[in-house]
Order: structure tokens, then sequence, then C-alpha cells
């Protein structure tokens, strides 16, 4: 099975990102085959599901980190793997870094020496463009993809054929995700292939980033199922899951999401972000109080309904966003474009009313 602890270890590179003085990527040492998510039956389905979540971790596995500066200049950074296999590069870039006009995808590479010798891997640090004034910060599980993985012990049980027995291009898309993020400023640029350390390739025209409480584990699946459904690809803030009561409670999910978050803003003083998530599990209290504590820096929250009547504490995170005057936007559906994209209210230039069109004739082209 793919998960044996005889397999050769190799490396699964996680997308990353940098500003102009730092860069941020990490990457985890397992004993398992590269993941194939293709639709060869239900146990098949199920075989390949058990071992993401059973995979072998690596521990104290000496790993460098290969980067080239846009001038051309190769630095090599050496890093070893924890208890959990995880190795995370956080590092001061030396010289010149400054962005492109759009955001890219810029290649890193990975080396560490197995039982068949010297190897490496590609992995994708993404880096904003000297025109990003705005960029986007999103949730996952229920915002663009239907899931039961993560919520309480019950919730996970419920939904255990979904996490177990169904592959990526059979997971429902929250309707109307796909026309919406595009319109928010996503493409085709896909990070893919061999390249070598300092490749750039393009990414969304604007920058992507997406924080959920679903486990490393599944980042090739959920990657996975973001280029099948043509959804903007960004680095991805998962959670390192454990087998007890605090992994699938559902206290630590709006921590560890504003943790991330706000690690995204520090990074990026001079970029304003849109917050997107839905209400099944607190994203409009933690996005409120994110925005409130971080004056200028949220330009809009959109949360889709999923759940029931409000909660006395989205009642009053509500109210805190109506107060600091950022606007707030609930739905059921991303089909109601129009009010969806016109509370951004974050541009002055017309943008907001050329996104707008573009999803009002997208709509029609999908209506006929």
């Amino acid at each position: 099975m793919p998960f044996l602890a005889t397999a050769p270890i190799r490396i699964q590179p996680y997308f990353g990102y940098r500003n102009r003085e730092r860069l941020f990527v990490t990457a985890r040492a397992l004993r398992a085959r590269k993941s194939e998510f293709t639709g060869r039956g239900k146990w098949q389905a199920m075989r390949t599901m058990m071992a993401q979540f059973a995979s072998h971790e690596v521990k104290e596995l000496p790993v460098e980190l290969e980067v080239r500066s846009p001038a051309g200049e190769t630095r090599r950074v050496q890093g070893i793997t924890d208890k959990e296999g995880f190795v995370h590069f956080d590092i001061r870039l030396e010289g010149d870094w400054e962005y492109d006009d759009l955001p890219q995808w810029e290649t890193v590479t990975f080396h560490w020496t197995n039982g068949l010798g010297a190897q490496c891997v590609d992995g994708h640090v993404l880096a904003p463009g000297r025109s990003t004034g705005l960029a986007m910060i999103s949730d996952i599980d229920d915002t663009i993809i239907e899931t039961g993985i993560t919520g309480n012990f019950r919730a996970v049980m419920r939904n255990w054929r979904r996490v177990l027995m169904e592959m990526p291009e059979e997971r429902i898309l929250v309707p109307g995700a796909d026309l919406f993020y595009s319109a928010l400023g996503g493409n085709e640029g896909l990070p893919e292939g061999k390249g070598h350390a300092g490749d750039h390739q393009a990414a969304s025209r604007r920058p992507f980033f997406y924080v959920s409480s679903s486990p490393w584990n599944l980042f090739s699946y959920l990657v996975t199922y973001m280029k099948g459904r043509g959804l903007p690809l960004g680095p991805i803030q998962l959670r390192d899951w454990g087998l007890n009561r605090e992994t699938f409670g559902s206290a630590s999910h709006g921590a560890h999401k504003r943790a991330a978050i706000e690690g995204i803003l520090a990074t990026y003083p001079d970029i304003k972000f849109a917050l997107i998530g839905d209400d099944s599990q607190g994203d409009l209290t933690a996005f409120s109080a994110i925005a409130v504590d971080n004056p200028g820096r949220v330009r809009a929250v959109f949360i889709r309904k999923v759940g029931e009547a409000m909660s006395p504490e989205e009642v009053a995170a509500k109210a805190a966003l109506d107060a600091a005057r950022i606007p707030l936007w609930m739905g059921e559906g991303y089909d109601e474009g129009h009010q969806f994209l016109a509370s951004i209210g974050l541009l002055e230039d017309g943008e907001a009313e050329k996104i707008i069109d573009s999803v009002g004739h997208a709509e029609t082209e999908a209506a006929e």
C-alpha cells in the first residue's frame, strides 16, 4: 500500500509565498508514493484516501531549499524535519527581490537524500505584483467545496463517505464559486511541471490565499480539486490533525484561521484584503475581529450562509463591521452575483463596475 514505511522518502512541497524581504515555504518528508486521484472504483478511492491519513512521516531528515533571486543569484538554505515530518523555511531575502508587474509563481527546489540517492523536487512560491493593491483570503470548507471534513466528530462520521470514497472530481462545487473567484481575479495560471529554481509562471490576476481547518494530509487532494474546477490557486494554510477532541472540536478553528490570516496581513502591509468564508464555523466572528483589529486592511467581508439563524456572537460581529464601515455581504448562494460583488466597494477607478459587468455577462452565457 502507498503508506507503508518501506516506500522511499519523498518530499511533499506546499505552496509558499514571499514579500520583498522574506520567503515562507513548508514541505513534509513522507514515506509514501505521490498521490494520484483518479476514478478507479470506490474501493481504490478508499485506499487512496486512507493513504492520505495514514502517511508515515520522517523526522530529522536534512532538507535543502534552493532559491534564485531575480538577479540570478543562487542560495541554498539548510533545514531539518520535525517530529511530524515538516520543515518550515522562513528566510530573509538578500539582494533585490522586486516583484514583477503581475503576480507570479516562482520556482524553488527542495533537495534531500533517500535510499535511491540524491533527490530534488520543485516547489512554488507566490509573489504579488507591483500593481497588486487587493488580494483575497478564502476559507475552503463549505465556501468553495461542499465538505464534511472538518467540524465535530459526529459531523465527520456523518460525512465519512465523502471523505473516504470520493475523488476530487466527484466532490460538489459550491454553486457559482468558480465564476465569482474568476471574476475577483482568477485565471488559468497554474504551477505545474518541472522547472528550475528561479523560473516564473503566471499566477492569478490577484493573489489568492486559502485558510482551512482541514488537515495537511489533504493538500494534494484540494489542489487537484481546485485545478479541476478552474479555481485560482494560492498558498493554502491547513492544520496538523490528531485523533483527539481538540482536533475534532470547533473551538480551535477560529484561532487557527485568525493566526493564519493575521500572518498574511503582516507579510503584506501595503496590500488590502477581502475575506471570504461561510457561517458554518464562525468565519463571520473571526473575520470581524480581524478587520476591526487591523484598521484599513480589510476592504470587504463575504459570508456564504449555510447555517441557521445568526448567533448572538455573529450579530455582534456584524454590528462591529457596520460600525467600522467595512462592507459585508451575506447570502445563501453566489448566484446573487451583482449584489455580492457590488458590495466590495473597494476600488475607485471603475474596476469594480467592470467586474460586476463581467459576472453578469458570464451568467447570461451560462443561462443560454
